[in-house]
């Protein structure tokens, strides 16, 4: 083989490798189940604003009067800030309703790709987009 060709089969196998690496970085499909949906009511005890993705914490009333820490990941905040969101859009004890797909794990109370507003499904951010467009766009 020519020291050419091993080159160009060296180069095309690298950048196969971190085209991959890329796109399994950025899919929420193994990690988070587009099949199942779940739609929930809580109130913020954190609001974590910074890279690699923006975490909302909520704190759940589930039926038996049992409270449930959900973990919301969100877009990366140069995304969601173009969007209008920023540290200040939430507040920690603010009130706001969730739809999204559930994590994968087992026994995880994880959600991403959400629809998030206010209770009566009023947007949180006057302008602002309350809904992340789909994994891959």
């Amino acid at each position: 083989m020519s020291i050419r060709r091993w080159v160009a089969v060296v180069a095309t196998a690298g950048f196969a490798i971190l085209v991959a690496e890329a796109i399994a970085h950025h899919a929420s499909a193994p990690f988070y189940d587009p099949e199942n949906r779940v739609e929930f009511e809580g109130i913020v005890t954190r609001w974590v604003f910074r890279n690699p993705h923006a975490f909302l914490f909520l704190n759940v009333l589930e039926g038996n009067d049992e409270v449930i820490e959900w973990q919301v990941e969100l877009g990366a905040p140069v995304s969601i800030r173009r969007a209008g969101w920023s540290p200040d859009s939430l507040q920690v004890g603010q009130r706001v309703k969730v739809s999204g797909q559930r994590s994968r794990a087992e026994g995880s109370y994880g959600v991403c790709c959400v629809r998030m507003t206010n209770p009566d499904g009023s947007p949180i951010l006057e302008g602002g987009r309350v809904e992340e467009p789909p994994a891959g766009r």
